[in-house]
């Protein structure tokens, strides 16, 4: 039934279509797929169309955009919870974990929006802190040099040239050369910046992009996620593939 002109539609999310939303979403952040308002246009066709296959309803942008909403506002508020002592996430309920109700109520006095998370169950926290993590390691490299010393030129006395004198002031020379590189040694050792670590996927993330490949089955999506959450290397290429291909290139992952 066509709803009335100008009257307001409102969508009910399910589980099951929050699921399919947010695999699609995951996938398409690790791909760097952002829009400076949301998310490139082809990133809402994809959802529309995995929601449409998986959950068989009709969605649209904007009804994607409002429950990205609510994605963002469970993210800021248990994010922030978790940063504090004493609470931790459940992940066999979907809820907040939390020491004791004095701990609950000291953070709710002071953060009033929070109050009803105590009990509340908020699914696929997973792939919501995936995408709306703002957490980026920053760091300011300082960059010293070594000062040079300008020695004034040694005036050479031709009148009385005396080998002792001569001996000594090449000695200075010697030691003050040799404090000259130690310094310069040593700053470059401060200078040294540690190397990166490599960067890991979570499984979660590498689930979530498995989820999403159409017509595969529980069998080879298990078996590929066991060798893909054990070589980064596998999974990138698996990555770059067209989702038409991914299928099959798992297939002949798993039989090799």
């Amino acid at each position: 039934m066509a709803a009335a002109k100008g009257k307001r539609v409102y969508l009910t999310w399910t589980d099951e279509m929050d699921t399919a939303l947010l695999a699609v979403l995951v996938e398409h952040h690790n791909n760097g797929d952002h829009a400076q308002n949301g998310w490139k246009p082809h990133v809402y066709n994809a959802a529309i169309r995995n929601v449409r296959e998986k959950c068989s309803v009709e969605i649209t942008k904007d009804n994607i955009a409002s429950r990205c909403k609510t994605f963002d506002k469970h993210y800021e508020i248990i994010s922030k919870i978790l940063s504090q002592s004493g609470f931790g996430w459940d992940w066999e309920n979907d809820k907040l974990l939390i020491d004791s109700d004095d701990v609950w109520n000291r953070y709710v006095e002071a953060n009033k929006a929070a109050a009803c998370y105590k009990t509340k169950v908020v699914k696929n926290w997973d792939a919501i802190n995936t995408i709306y993590s703002k957490d980026h390691a920053t760091g300011d490299g300082a960059q010293t040099g070594v000062e040079s010393a300008q020695v004034p030129p040694e005036q050479v006395d031709d009148a009385s040239p005396e080998l002792p004198q001569k001996r000594q002031r090449t000695g200075e020379a010697i030691l003050t050369m040799l404090g000259d590189m130690k310094t310069s040694f040593s700053d470059v050792l401060k200078s040294t910046e540690p190397l990166p670590l490599p960067q890991v996927t979570p499984p979660a993330e590498i689930l979530a992009v498995l989820q999403v490949i159409p017509d595969l089955n529980r069998c080879d999506m298990l078996k590929s996620y066991g060798k893909l959450i054990l070589n980064e290397r596998l999974f990138q290429a698996l990555m770059e593939l067209p989702m038409d291909m991914r299928k099959e290139w798992i297939l002949l992952l798993n039989d090799s």
